[in-house]
């Protein structure tokens, strides 16, 4: 909470520091670099900061940290922190990371900012931040004691046993440990980071869910190789190296499981929806819940460009299968014509909820591109269910909060 002093001043600059987050968080990123080089080329995602997404997604993380503080000061604003803390644990971000981080996000602010940044204004500005990093810290901390390592000591190397083409553009690589013993335990719907070197030295990470259940001895993650859609930005870095050079018995630098969507621990109904290589997470899901919860009523639904783009397809179907009272429904963009099956609805087009036979108690999780899941959050609430129950899982920087 804001001390008293600090409420009216954060109040009455918030919007011109709002406004300015797209200079402040630009500059903040440009001075970092120049002073630690290393994180740029070990640490954060080099595509994210090309393109500004990363930049969009501190701004809108603060602009919504700040607000609750002065609006909702009753509310812990530990809820829009969750999701960047499960990220950070797994990038093994410690402590005495976020004094580098306040100190030139403070100069930015009061560079952009100018002489509107009195002592004042400035002590109020890094008040708020170190709520927020305090806050970080603390369920950085929690995540890293029940993963029972050491604060960042998360990386451990995993050997590819397996890769399988899952569709035209996706891959998926099976993981076990070099020692032979079985892989730790995880949730269904978390992901890992996975770590490589490119041929220019960097250690890039990207993040990847684990795409089959837990209780294998082994983990699976599933790489959509990301191609550049105008030319103008580079493809992925990571993706591209692992579907060129990832093979069986190559050894990757693999983080252990994070991630907050997870399943309820109750039997409301369930809809399980993606797009594209969105997939993935729910697909780890939907095997568990074969394994632990087969009467459980499921509705599945994914949309893509065409079945050859459809990772995972026939497993998805399959698994679905298991499960008695689920039902599936798939929209492509084109070649619906065909494919199907028992319990398989196929049409053409974009996915649209807003026909299915939805209970008013159902919990959703969502995953895909921002819009689709925009898209399917807004036919949800329009069908009745509640903002709480609707979840989601953003793949790279969160921007939902900035837009």
């Amino acid at each position: 909470m804001l001390s008293a002093p600090s409420v009216p001043i954060v109040r009455a600059t918030l919007p011109a520091v709002g406004a300015s987050l797209g200079a402040i968080t630009e500059l903040f990123y440009r001075r970092l670099f120049e002073e630690h080089p290393a994180l740029l080329r070990n640490l954060f995602n080099r595509a994210n900061q090309a393109n500004g997404s990363q930049r969009e997604a501190l701004a809108g993380a603060v602009a919504a940290f700040a607000t609750v503080l002065v609006e909702r000061p009753g509310e812990r604003p530990d809820a829009v922190l969750g999701r960047i803390a499960h990220k950070h644990a797994s990038l093994g971000v410690t402590a005495d990371q976020y004094t580098v981080v306040g100190r030139h996000l403070m100069g930015a602010v009061a560079e952009v900012l100018g002489d509107a940044v009195t002592p004042e204004v400035a002590a109020a500005w890094d008040e708020v931040y170190w709520l927020m990093a305090n806050a970080l810290i603390a369920l950085e901390a929690r995540l890293y004691a029940r993963a029972q390592v050491d604060d960042g000591r998360v990386w451990r190397e995993m050997e590819i046993a397996e890769r399988t083409e899952e569709s035209v553009d996706a891959a998926s690589f099976v993981l076990r440990r070099p020692d032979g013993l079985p892989t730790g335990p995880f949730t269904p719907g978390q992901y890992v980071s996975v770590q490589v070197e490119l041929p220019d030295g960097a250690r890039q990470i990207r993040q990847y869910s684990l795409s089959a259940a837990p209780g294998h001895k082994t983990w699976r993650i599933t790489v959509k190789r990301e191609r550049s859609a105008d030319g103008r930005l580079p493809e992925g870095e990571v993706s591209t190296w692992l579907h060129a050079h990832a093979r069986p018995g190559h050894v990757l630098r693999v983080s252990l499981p994070f991630g907050d969507l997870v399943l309820p621990q109750n039997d409301s109904p369930l809809l399980l929806a993606s797009a594209g290589i969105g997939v993935t997470p729910l697909l780890s899901m939907l095997e568990h819940l074969g394994d632990v919860s087969p009467h459980r009523r499921v509705t599945v639904v994914h949309a893509d460009r065409s079945p050859a783009h459809h990772a995972h397809r026939e497993e998805q179907a399959e698994l679905a299968a298991r499960l008695p009272h689920s039902t599936v429904h798939l929209w492509y963009e084109a070649g619906a014509q065909g494919v199907g099956g028992p319990r398989v609805q196929v049409r053409e087009g974009r996915a649209d909820v807003s026909a299915l036979a939805l209970s008013p108690d159902t919990t959703a999780y969502l995953c895909g591109p921002l819009p689709f899941m925009r898209a399917v959050r807004g036919g949800l609430l329009a069908r009745g269910l509640s903002p709480a129950a609707v979840h989601y899982e953003v793949f790279g920087p969160d921007l939902w909060l900035s837009r």
